[in-house]
């Protein structure tokens, strides 16, 4: 089993930055990809960011240029970097896993609360 936890969330004001980080730990084989989904109040949840073992990333249109997820693949970690946050980025992150199989596992989320 994959366990995945996320830290890094919190409460911030309008323009300011935070960095979310995800572990990976367990009997993880053959990962295709790592990423970031949220989930605001009444929303679906959706794609902020992924990034495959190969490097190539993707992301939510709307963030482009605000958000940057980066990898460590010696500690299977993965980051968000979110700047210049906004009252609409208000969500509950979660972290995420996919394998070759494919397999999707999920963190239990963080909180992401941005205040104008």
């Amino acid at each position: 089993q994959v366990q995945l936890v996320e830290s890094g969330g919190g409460l911030v004001q309008a323009g300011e930055s935070l960095r979310l980080s995800c572990v990976a730990s367990g009997r993880i084989f053959s990962m295709y990809a790592m990423g970031w989904y949220r989930q605001a109040p009444g929303k679906e949840r959706e794609m902020v960011a992924r990034i495959t073992t190969g490097g190539t990333t993707d992301y939510l249109d709307s963030l482009k240029g605000r958000f940057t997820i980066s990898r460590d693949a010696v500690k299977d970690t993965h980051f968000l970097q979110m700047n210049n946050l906004r009252p609409e980025d208000t969500a509950v992150y979660y972290c995420w896993l996919r394998t070759y199989g494919p397999e999707d596992f999920w963190g239990q989320g963080t909180q992401v609360t941005v205040v104008s």
